[in-house]
């Protein structure tokens, strides 16, 4: 894919601006979705790429407001996530039957992780599988057991982490302290008048139909149910691969699934390879059976 074939804007030149700009891209019916993915991956053609990318910013810049509690610049988050999108695209196959948001999230999600930690090794933080899963899962871990408080975790708590998320205890407390900075307010002011503030520039998710929502809402438990119904077709050990590595927020590692089985990393890929391929055949066949997809 050519660069230019995706040139899109960049909140350089102005966060709150870019903000506003991107919310005149106009959404995509899923018909018109298909026929863009379809002429780009048969044609190449920049136009239908150009369109695929600028109708999904809005998703890029919600999920990039995810990662403010960093310490970086959010419009370089929200770039380096913009390029995880173009990779979306670039890869993404419209007869799979799925949205490119779903598809593209991961991807999104992948690129601004990656870009956090090339910043966060500047401090010399680690980047083993175990470290990357602390760094990326610790305020949650914190919020779930209500550790509110600022400053160095008690004993108890850094255990109860530890534990949960299968790292030493000693790295809970050095990740804890590397992270302590505050997180942004959605309420700090985005320009010097203080006029306009962060949660001015989140999507107005009440502006999308109602039935918009509702259309929305079917093809989410549509796709659920089609999915846990195709996850039986598959071994024990294929869920399980299947799982950690392609639907959880952060994929352990093949490595760590080889160890755990007493296999190579390239037998856990074909394995992964395998699950994957046949859960989109269950999951296409199920759709046709129940009319989702035409045959």
């Amino acid at each position: 894919m050519a660069a230019n074939a995706l040139a899109v804007m960049t909140p350089e030149g102005g966060l709150s601006r870019y903000l506003t700009e991107i919310r005149k891209f106009p959404m995509l019916t899923k018909d018109e979705e298909f026929m863009l993915a379809k002429r780009w991956r048969e044609h190449e053609d920049p136009k239908a790429a150009h369109r695929l990318v600028t109708s999904h910013l809005r998703l890029v810049a919600k999920i990039a407001m995810g990662y403010r509690g960093y310490g970086l610049p959010i419009g370089e988050v929200i770039s380096e996530g913009n390029v995880g999108l173009m990779q979306a695209v670039k890869k993404f196959e419209p007869d799979k039957g799925f949205r490119l948001a779903t598809y593209a999230m991961w991807w999104i999600r992948a690129s601004i992780q990656e870009y956090i930690l090339r910043s966060w090794s500047l401090v010399k933080m680690g980047t083993t599988a175990s470290q990357k899963k602390l760094f990326f899962n610790l305020r949650k871990a914190k919020s779930a057991i209500s550790a509110f408080q600022e400053g160095d975790l008690h004993p108890d708590q850094v255990e109860l982490i530890a534990t949960k998320l299968g790292v030493e205890q000693t790295e809970v407390v050095s990740m804890n302290r590397r992270l302590s900075g505050p997180d942004a307010s959605l309420n700090a002011p985005m320009r010097v008048d203080g006029e306009s503030e962060w949660q001015d520039w989140l999507e107005d998710t009440g502006a999308v139909s109602q039935e918009t929502q509702v259309a929305e809402s079917q093809e989410r438990t549509q796709r659920m149910s089609l999915l846990e119904a195709a996850m039986t077709e598959l071994t024990d050990r294929e869920r399980h691969i299947l799982t950690e590595r392609r639907l959880k927020d952060d994929p352990t590692t093949l490595e760590d699934l080889a160890s755990q089985y007493g296999v190579s990393r390239e037998r856990v890929r074909q394995i992964e390879v395998r699950a994957f391929e046949k859960l989109q055949k269950a999951m296409i066949a199920s759709a046709r059976e129940k009319n989702l997809v035409e045959a």
